[in-house]
């Protein structure tokens, strides 16, 4: 593979040769799949993550005013930190949404009864089995993209955006109450709560 220095790189970007984005995929996707994975994703959130942080890259690139300041290789992974560690707040706010209204429609507190890694496991397991547009539209939403731009983006009237968003929220509360971990959660929790309750002794 022919190596390009950091200065090389930054000009091809600005003129937009595509061979030099190829190379940037082959040399550094792997060291942001490693990062990403290592934080909880697969490879396809480093795939999205890494494609984000060379649009950003662009856009500081095509000002003229942009000065490199360490090395290119640095700078991707900085970017693509800062992406993902953005993504992982909001997929944690979304985990909690859920949990919530979960507790609320079974009338069950999880907050202090239960293993916060298996509510993570329950949650990604249900949202790992809903189709394909499910799972983009919930994650660009969750990333707060507008539906009218979830629509643009990936090709779809805004009318099936919102509603297919709202099929999917519903998919996903049902798929978690019906994982086998989350029963046996709502057992637990259960008998944990009888204990609490005083016991009364009948004079009678």
């Amino acid at each position: 593979m022919k190596e390009y220095t950091d200065n090389e790189i930054i000009e091809c970007l600005r003129n937009r040769e595509s061979y030099v984005v190829r190379y940037l995929f082959d040399r550094y996707l792997p060291m942001i799949r490693l990062m990403v994975c290592q934080m909880g994703g697969n490879s396809e959130d480093a795939k999205d993550i890494f494609q984000e942080g060379l649009m950003i890259m662009l856009e500081k690139i095509d000002n003229n005013q942009f000065v490199l300041t360490c090395k290119f290789k640095t700078f991707l992974y900085c970017v693509c930190l800062n992406l993902w560690k953005s993504v992982i707040v909001k997929r944690h706010a979304a985990e909690n949404y859920f949990n919530r209204r979960i507790e609320e429609d079974s009338g069950y507190d999880f907050s202090e009864d239960s293993d916060e890694n298996l509510r993570q496991e329950i949650f990604k397991t249900a949202y790992d089995s809903l189709d394909e547009v499910s799972k983009t539209i919930l994650k660009l939403y969750w990333e707060e993209m507008s539906p009218q731009k979830i629509a643009e983006k990936l090709g779809y009237s805004y009318g099936y955006v919102r509603k297919k968003k709202c099929e999917a929220q519903a998919e996903l509360i049902k798929k978690v109450k019906r994982h086998p971990y989350f029963r046996i959660m709502t057992e637990s929790v259960g008998i944990l709560q009888n204990k609490k309750k005083p016991i009364t002794i009948s004079n009678s």
